[in-house]
């Protein structure tokens, strides 16, 4: 029996031990999504850049990159993705920092397999976006049109800046927005603050 949902949710899991993609796998296998297993966290990253991911799961300590260092990296590649960390060292410092970075939730090792459940699935109901953004992430010149529209420049300036016409400003523009799931400035801003794209704060 398939999802209600009309397309197939895509879990991405990261952990140098076979055994717990094993285990995770299996888990998620009640819940018809398609599961993708990494033991190193640079494939997993690659593979973002071009497949659409709804919920990525890493563990913290990892030898190659940990699990900190990995969800900055999909903070800034593709911000939309929402990342639940696995750790054997569930202290409240180690839960703060994973939040700090980035990501949505933090689950205890050894895993309890409905405790993983129930979070894949709240985090999955939840993670609209992951939808609105079809896994594609900013290209670099998209982020810069994102920065200067936020800093208040029209998109003649921004084509001068940038040696580029209006009209091809125009395009980037709206794609950037297509991607980010907004149809207004006062979203984009929002949702651009919210993913970490941009720093309202600085200056």
């Amino acid at each position: 029996m398939t999802m209600t949902n009309n397309t197939e949710r895509n879990v991405f899991v990261v952990d140098d031990e076979v055994k717990v993609l094993e285990v995770v796998g299996a888990t998620l296998g009640s819940l018809s999504v398609e599961v993708t297993c990494f033991v190193h966290p640079v494939k997993c990253l690659e593979r973002l850049r071009s497949q659409k991911c709804d919920l990525l799961i890493a563990d913290l300590r990892m030898p190659e990159m940990d699990g900190m260092e990995l969800v900055t990296n999909v903070r800034r590649h593709a911000p939309w993705v929402p990342v639940l960390i696995m750790t054997g060292y569930g202290d409240v410092p180690t839960a703060v920092r994973a939040i700090q970075a980035g990501a949505v939730d933090l689950i205890e090792k050894p895993l309890d397999k409905d405790t993983l459940i129930r979070t894949v699935k709240s985090i999955l109901r939840e993670n609209v976006l992951g939808n609105t953004c079809v896994g594609k992430p900013l290209t670099a010149i998209q982020m810069k049109v994102l920065k200067m529209v936020i800093n208040g420049k029209s998109n003649k300036e921004i084509a001068d800046l940038l040696d580029r016409s209006v009209r091809t400003v125009e395009v980037h523009r709206a794609n950037m927005m297509e991607k980010l799931g907004v149809s207004n400035m006062l979203d984009l801003v929002k949702r651009a603050a919210t993913l970490g794209l941009v720093d309202l704060t600085a200056g």
